[in-house]
């Protein structure tokens, strides 16, 4: 079976110690533009497996093994979907781009890399994904359910992640000079 992927948005975005981002990578009984639904409780026994394995869900860029860029502190399922939560490092330099690129309202989108353990087809003809094995959840230009975004959480003003996203570029550029 090969790698599968779908995306979606950020439900917030927040900044402290670095980025931490939040939100649904996937939603339960929506159907995406890939006329795929995911069921609930899909991720259930890939997230046992994983725990009891002591591994943990990758985060990367655009789906691309070699740019890891951060760590997911938290996935979980819940009523409405698969829930993470994590970490983007800036001590990586793709890091420090995707929080940038982030703050500044340019990428929003979250995807899963999974593959299908089981599915059926309901009567509408679309695939519901029972039994998927999660692999990795990246960030990414385009989501593929177009129903989740990201947006500033709490007392955090879109200012401030811009300015955020100021000093992560006036960093970069040091370090690139230096």
């Amino acid at each position: 079976m090969d790698l599968e992927r779908k995306f979606c948005g950020f439900e917030a975005v927040t900044v402290a110690e670095g980025c931490v981002i939040e939100g649904y990578a996937s939603r339960f009984g929506q159907c995406d533009q890939g006329n795929d639904v995911v069921a609930v409780g899909a991720y259930a026994a890939s997230l046992k497996r994983l725990a009891d394995e002591g591994r943990m869900v990758r985060m990367l860029w655009q789906h691309d093994p070699a740019q890891p860029i951060g760590v997911w502190d938290e996935v979980r399922e819940d009523g409405t979907g698969l829930f993470v939560k994590g970490r983007i490092l800036d001590s990586v330099e793709r890091g420090r781009e995707a929080a940038a690129l982030i703050a500044a309202g340019a990428i929003d989108g979250l995807s899963i890399g999974y593959r299908t353990k089981s599915a059926v087809k309901d009567k509408q003809g679309r695939r519901v994904l029972t039994e998927l094995e999660l692999w990795e959840v990246s960030l990414v230009t385009f989501p593929m359910l177009p129903s989740a975004r990201v947006a500033a959480k709490g007392d955090v003003p879109d200012a401030g992640l811009r300015e955020v996203a100021r000093m992560i570029e006036e960093a970069r550029r040091g370090l690139a000079q230096g």
